[in-house]
């Protein structure tokens, strides 16, 4: 598999690099970034590590030598500027992602070729890729809520002190403000978390605002997220690859489930080879449900307000 990570020179870009490199399983990675001395640097250093990681192909490329790629990784964003609000951010970073989607576009895009959105606002950006570029619907699909979804996890594990490998607890809807914390599902090892006196609902109520604050506390004390994020991009990534059909809180255009249609964020979906196999709508509490359609109208109505 040939993945192109567009805005490799970048935090996420990187490390979603040397995760991938780490594993051994790409064949070949192309670094492409608005920078081109900072990617042909992270290129670089990434080559000199073959020699530990495996036998990749690593390289600072163009949008030209990216038009044969499997998978194009789209991590490029702006920050926000102080005193700039939401929805302005929102619309500096649709106006250089539809650039991005432009060019990948102008470069000749394989028809079974995937793009996979890392950018913010994610589900914003994954439901114009899917307008803009004309593939299948399966095939285009965005990080969603993956990262909080490890985060709540991991995080309800370390304040059980339990194993964080067996701890199992989805965030659906939209990566964001809407985010919605799913509970009736939670298990550690195949058993219901409900079940345990230690998380009562306040336990509960406590780690899901610590998770949903959690991408604000990483930039407090580091600048921004790199890691998590770049475990979970693999996670992606590998399930496709491998044809794993793993069960993912993705983001891509929503088909009738749950009721909600017309918008992409994150409910449950096989990953395989073809990308999105399904999106599988599995029994919540009701509360759930109502949360995760109110994320859809909030996603919406963002939408609506994005200047193209």
């Amino acid at each position: 598999m040939k993945v192109t990570i567009i805005g490799g020179g970048g935090r996420v870009g990187s490390c979603a690099a040397f995760a991938l490199q780490c594993a051994g399983l790409i064949t070949e990675i192309q670094i492409l970034d608005a920078n081109k001395d900072l990617a042909e640097g992270e290129a670089l250093d990434l080559l000199h590590g073959n020699a530990f990681a495996g036998e990749q192909k690593v390289y600072a490329g163009d949008y030209a030598r990216a038009a044969d790629s499997d998978l194009f990784l789209i991590t490029a964003g702006l920050r926000r500027k102080p005193e700039e609000s939401r929805l302005d951010l929102i619309n500096r970073n649709v106006a250089l992602f539809v650039q991005i989607l432009d060019s990948i576009k102008a470069a000749g895009l394989r028809p079974e070729a995937q793009v996979f959105v890392v950018s913010n606002p994610v589900d914003i950006l994954t439901h114009l890729a899917g307008q803009r570029l004309g593939l299948p619907w399966p095939q285009v699909y965005g990080l969603g809520t993956m990262l909080d979804t490890s985060r709540f996890s991991s995080l309800i594990a370390d304040e059980l002190k339990l194993a964080a490998s067996q701890v199992k607890a989805l965030i659906l809807g939209e990566h964001g403000d809407s985010m919605v914390p799913i509970w009736s599902s939670a298990s550690v090892n195949g058993l219901p978390l409900a079940g345990l006196r230690e998380c009562s609902p306040g336990f509960q109520n406590a780690v899901f605002e610590r998770t949903k604050g959690s991408g604000a506390e990483v930039i407090k004390r580091k600048g921004g997220a790199g890691w998590a994020v770049a475990l979970a991009i693999r996670e992606v990534v590998h399930a496709v690859l491998l044809n794993k059909k793993v069960l993912l809180p993705v983001s891509s255009l929503v088909q009738k489930t749950y009721d909600i249609a017309d918008i992409c964020l994150s409910v449950p979906s096989v990953v395989g080879r073809r990308g999105i196999e399904s999106q599988v709508e599995i029994k919540l509490w009701p509360k759930e449900q109502m949360a995760l359609q109110q994320s859809a109208r909030a996603l919406k109505e963002t939408m609506a307000k994005v200047r193209l």
